[in-house]
């Protein structure tokens, strides 16, 4: 029988596949933004938000030319939910997967994935981190290609237009998220 996990479990199994700092970092950052803004766009889900938002790059360290692919049977070998494997596969949808996000919680994960990176970029760059940082100080960033390249605006921006949201509209729900 299939399972939701906690955003605990989640976590335990991200770590099973993830030893870098920096991934680990990355899946707890990406769940807690999606915990957060579920607690305002679909309340009484923040945990299973959170662990999706956990779980999205579980396969990537150790597979990365077959990311979202292999994290499709990784799951189902793992018997974690139909939901879950879903939304996680669909984050790399166009990318690395032909899966589109269709649930507003996995519009949020496509869209927040390279934007947590982005912001999370140019928090390095300031002395006070995320702190006092602004929707037009991340905006600046955003225009500037050469910044944080590897971050895809295309997706970040395809992503806010799933959400009926502009990035600026984006960048504000996740800024706060991410400096809890």
């Amino acid at each position: 029988m299939s399972y939701i996990p906690t955003p605990e479990q989640a976590f335990e199994l991200v770590s099973r596949y993830n030893q870098q700092p920096f991934h680990l970092q990355h899946a707890q950052i990406v769940g807690k933004v999606l915990g957060t803004i579920a607690a305002e766009a679909d309340p009484g889900k923040e945990d299973y938000w959170t662990a999706v938002g956990i779980l999205h790059d579980i396969d990537f360290e150790q597979w990365p030319d077959q990311h979202c692919v292999k994290a499709d049977s990784l799951l189902r070998e793992l018997d974690i939910d139909e939901g879950v494997i879903h939304a996680v596969v669909s984050h790399g949808y166009g990318l690395c997967a032909d899966v589109e996000p269709v649930l507003l919680m996995e519009k949020y994960l496509f869209a927040v994935d390279e934007l947590t990176g982005l912001i999370g970029a140019a928090a390095l760059m300031r002395p006070t981190g995320l702190d006092g940082m602004e929707v037009k100080s991340v905006m600046k960033k955003f225009k500037d290609k050469k910044f944080a390249a590897g971050c895809s605006r295309e997706v970040i921006s395809r992503g806010a237009e799933m959400l009926g949201l502009t990035v600026q509209e984006l960048i504000a729900k996740t800024l706060p998220a991410m400096a809890q």
